[in-house]
């Protein structure tokens, strides 16, 4: 199958793309490469620097799926330019959507996010709910989900929600819950979490990319979660002290009141299994650290290199 990946040199990408090529995939990754390129090189991988909100999907033939994964990836980068979440969400999504109607891609896989739900009271918080958004980075999730689902009797769409993504990748995040607490304990010794009750939902990266492969193999149409684990951040706090030699300092300052929890039941019922928990994201850092492995590299604390980069993050 020959298969679009916008955002392919990402985080998520940098996973899914070697795993869709073992099965034997052709690969196209589109991608800005704010963060550079971290994919090898591959007889059936074709790498396009360009912004989705002019490619020309014309230019390629018989794709068959896209893989939406491009996107500003989160609340403080978004914040950085609100205007460039906005258009890259929308104006993006609804160029990639209307050549893929045009050129008769058959299936579409967009990578939303859990955060579209906003702050829920609920216990279960399932696909059914009222989505109430509190952010940028969420609003424009939520609004790219409703142009998508505008065309859904055109082309076969899964819309994924994932949860808070955790574990290595070449193109590492060091600023999302998991890898950041962790990468904290391996290099200050020291964990320091704001408040410490907020509930995140997880997700491990080779779970998440899994189920992209999943849903092709099984042609899964529709919106599902996919979270499996509820904690909060003290919590996660908790699980790496008990992997890692560290202090956990807890402030009462600057907490962020984002918190959510997520119920994945109807993902599972499709026959999708999770595989790795966040135990096993904090033992592989630890494992990559020790064996010098996981870097200190700028351009994996996100948010840091865009304010570093406004040129290239602006353009």
């Amino acid at each position: 199958m020959k298969i679009l990946v916008t955002g392919g040199c990402g985080y998520q990408g940098s996973i899914l793309v070697p795993k869709l090529l073992s099965g034997g995939h052709e690969v196209i990754v589109v991608d800005k490469m704010w963060f550079n390129n971290y994919l090898k090189k591959n007889k059936k991988l074709k790498i396009i620097k360009d912004d989705i909100r002019n490619f020309n999907l014309g230019k390629i033939k018989r794709v068959e799926t896209i893989i939406h994964l491009a996107a500003v990836a989160n609340d403080p980068m978004a914040d950085l330019s609100e205007k460039h979440s906005w258009e890259i969400s929308t104006i993006g999504t609804m160029n990639l959507i209307e050549q893929a109607v045009k050129y008769k891609v058959k299936n579409f896989i967009f990578a939303s996010s859990s955060s579209v739900y906003g702050l829920k009271n609920e216990k279960k918080v399932h696909e059914d709910l009222k989505l109430e958004p509190i952010s940028t980075y969420n609003k424009a999730k939520m609004i790219t989900e409703r142009l998508l689902l505008s065309y859904k009797n055109k082309i076969n769409l899964t819309i994924i929600r994932p949860a808070t993504v955790c574990g290595y990748s070449p193109r590492m995040r060091l600023d999302v819950s998991v890898n950041m607490l962790t990468y904290q304990a391996l290099t200050n010794r020291e964990i320091t979490v704001f408040g410490g009750t907020q509930v995140r939902p997880n997700i491990h990266i080779d779970d998440l990319t899994d189920l992209y492969l999943f849903i092709l193999e099984k042609k899964i149409k529709g919106i599902y979660n996919a979270g499996f684990e509820n904690i909060s951040i003290l919590n996660i706090a908790k699980k790496i002290s008990k992997k890692i030699d560290c202090k956990i300092k807890i402030l009462k300052k600057n907490i962020d009141i984002r918190s959510y929890r997520v119920d994945s039941s109807k993902l599972l019922k499709t026959g999708f299994k999770p595989k790795k928990k966040v135990e096993d994201a904090i033992e592989e850092l630890n494992y990559l650290y020790k064996n010098k492995r996981l870097i200190n590299n700028k351009s994996f604390f996100s948010i840091n290199w865009l304010k570093n980069n406004k040129k290239k993050f602006l353009s």
